[in-house]
């Protein structure tokens, strides 16, 4: 038996990182699907009356295991992959796509599961209770427990091609990334960098036993140089190989498999009585329809396109005087954005960067999470890691409970994609009267210390981190009975409320002053820079809006229409971004073919949620500054309906009784300087 498949005899029940070698997965996954059917079998074959602990609980605890193997083996395939991993994970994937398959079109247990939903009326279920009723009985009747069984055995073969086409997609684009190197061994074509990015540039060339200096497409390599280096054309020889990824009709392209994944999402949406895609995936989130998604990208276009015109007419301009630019391309974007804001704000990166040590702002998190919830972060190195660089904390509470325990994992390496992202290794469950709580995980891509500096962070890397730690709180306070609706298991488009709000306290005096230190002097942030972070918080808000619109609507012109009939993905993506374009075309370049989020992730027909998410959080942000950012009393209304209640209710009903009222758009309008 494999070490996966056994109790983890480890402390806080961690996973043995250490002990675990890539050739256990393959049969321990085995091991686990059969332990897994035999589970459902008991269901099955259990001859009493249906009953929602026999059949609804008895269900929602299966599979623990196998959960448990495919949390550390589907965490590991995106932070620390290899080629081993990667074929393991292509053999697994259609597995697991079979066995899940196998259960929701599995009639005998349908029928069990049935029997419960109809008889709910006479059940004295709690709101949890009937919340994850009702969630099963969807899960079978969305996913094809009611079709004949011609239909049943064509959405296993499309649900089996989507999850090996999924993962390919992100190989490519892994392999992609990894592939580019700007190797430059003359000093003058790094003229308008840093020091610290010109001596990580150079460290990376000689990790790699290389001469002069070494430009990547990882982020802390890729967005400084394009933010401050001079050289015009190695901006565009850069950004056109970051913005073709999956575009060069190579073994590595990502076309065909584009095409692909939205056709047969498609015909599996279709298959299910659905319109489209969208159709089918919106039916579970608070937008309810790609109808109300779509008004509600377009209303914000409307509102923030002529603010985006504006903008982009005056940073023409602006390139124009200072260098003679006679048209803005996509590669200039971010140098002249970060030359006006010097100029406007007399604010720039690395004014601020040495005060935003990374040590120093995990600390003003923890500092954060303390004040606001009462948490405690302990630094622990009694439980394995993946990786030497990760970090492993304990989460107490103020009476020394154990609430989590947290992995931070902060560098790039070739065997972590690119992005940040917060993931868990374990959920927090009630079981046998029980809390079992949560493994939480977060992945980054921040710059690395140097040989004579620490890690210093970039504001926008700052930000990051808050983001993503605020997805971690909701995981590490999540505090409910069932694993399936425990912490970030919310809609979609509610589960980036906690991540976007804390962003809010990295503008705030109270909370900056906390953490934002000197690294070499100490000295605490000047109140003039934080006067003019806060000043430049909504600089370029309007293109910056436009940008995430084009992204969303991107997303639902693959899922929201009949996607079996285009040709050309390119030509296709121009006519989704028509109306958010400022910049000329590249005809090199395409977004779709790396778009992990829609593609890879979890986001397809749902990259309308960050804007959606940004209302809510404007809005619930506003109660935190009309009461104090470090009220108590409104911080425990947040932990107690928002961070701890996972999915056992709707979210607006949640959120109503966290702030009295449904959120409102003109919060975020205001906030970005969008309202006239």
């Amino acid at each position: 038996m494999s070490i996966l498949n056994k109790p983890f005899k480890t402390p806080y029940n961690t996973a043995p990182f250490s002990k675990i070698n890539s050739k256990d997965y393959l049969p321990a996954f085995k091991q686990a699907i059969e332990q897994t059917k035999l589970e459902i079998d008991a269901i099955t074959a259990n001859e009493e009356t249906p009953s929602f602990e026999n059949t609804i609980e008895a269900l929602e605890y299966s599979g623990e295991i196998l959960d448990r193997i495919s949390s550390i083996f589907f965490n590991i395939n995106s932070a620390e992959t290899n080629e081993t991993i990667q074929k393991i994970a292509q053999e697994v994937s259609p597995m697991l796509s079979e066995l899940s398959n196998d259960i929701t079109l599995n009639e005998a247990l349908f029928k069990r599961v049935k029997t419960v939903y109809d008889n709910k009326a006479s059940l004295d279920l709690t709101t949890e209770q009937a919340t994850l009723l009702d969630k099963k009985y969807k899960h079978f009747s969305r996913n094809g427990a009611n079709l004949p069984e011609d239909k049943k055995t064509l959405l296993r073969q499309i649900d089996k091609e989507l999850s090996q086409l999924k993962l390919t997609f992100g190989e490519h684009v892994l392999a992609e990334t990894n592939k580019f190197e700007l190797h430059l061994t003359n000093e003058s074509d790094l003229a308008g960098l840093p020091e610290g990015a010109k001596e990580a540039a150079k460290q990376l060339a000689e990790s790699k036993d290389m001469s002069g200096w070494l430009i990547t497409l990882d982020y802390p390599s890729y967005i400084p140089f394009m933010t401050y280096a001079e050289n015009r054309d190695l901006r565009e020889k850069l950004s056109k190989a970051f913005g073709s990824k999956g575009f060069k009709n190579d073994g590595l392209d990502n076309q065909n498999i584009v095409k692909r994944i939205a056709s047969l999402r498609y015909k599996r949406a279709q298959l299910l009585g659905y319109k489209t895609h969208a159709h089918f995936v919106l039916e579970e989130r608070m937008a309810e329809t790609p109808e109300k998604v779509t008004a509600f990208l377009n209303d914000l276009l409307e509102k923030a396109k002529p603010a985006a015109q504006k903008e982009f007419k005056d940073l023409s301009l602006f390139a124009k005087e200072l260098d003679g630019i006679e048209q803005l391309q996509k590669w200039d974007s971010a140098y002249y954005s970060e030359k006006l804001k010097q100029k406007l704000f007399e604010l720039d990166d690395e004014q601020l960067k040495p005060y935003f040590k990374l040590e120093n702002v995990i600390n003003g998190a923890f500092t954060v999470a303390n004040k606001l919830f009462g948490l405690e972060f302990i630094e622990i190195d009694t439980i394995d890691k993946y990786h030497n660089e990760v970090i492993t904390y304990k989460v107490v509470d103020a009476e020394n409970n154990l609430v989590a325990i947290f992995y931070a994992d902060f560098f790039p390496r070739s065997g972590k994609r690119n992005g940040a992202w917060m993931t868990s290794f374990k959920p927090q469950m009630i079981k046998n009267g029980v809390n079992e709580r949560p493994h939480i995980s977060i992945v980054c891509n921040f710059t690395r210390p140097t040989a004579t500096k620490p890690s210093l962070l970039t504001f926008n890397e700052v930000t990051t981190l808050f983001h993503e730690f605020g997805h971690a709180l909701h995981g590490m306070l999540a505090n409910t009975t069932y694993p399936s609706l425990s912490g970030t298991n919310v809609y979609w488009d509610f589960v980036e409320l906690p991540s976007q709000i804390l962003e809010n306290w990295c503008y705030e005096q109270d909370s900056l002053k906390l953490f934002a230190k000197h690294y070499e002097t100490g000295e605490v942030i000047p109140m003039h820079l934080i006067e003019k972070i806060t000043a430049s918080a909504n600089f370029h808000e309007g293109m910056q809006t436009l940008r995430q619109l084009s992204f969303g609507l991107l997303d639902m012109a693959w899922h929201g229409i009949d996607p079996t009939e285009i040709n050309n993905v390119k030509a296709h993506e121009l006519n989704a971004f028509g109306d958010t374009q400022l910049y000329p075309d590249v005809a090199e370049n395409c977004m779709s073919t790396s778009f992990a989020h829609i593609f890879q992730g979890g986001y397809s027909s749902g990259y309308y949620s960050y804007k959606w998410a940004e209302v809510l959080d404007a809005d619930a942000f506003e109660y935190f500054k009309e009461e104090g950012i470090f009220n108590k009393a409104v911080a425990n209304k947040f932990k107690t309906y928002i961070l701890s209640q996972g999915g056992t209710e709707n979210p607006m009903v949640l959120y109503e009784k966290f702030r009295g009222h449904q959120p409102k758009p003109e919060a975020l309008l205001r906030r970005a300087g969008l309202l006239k």
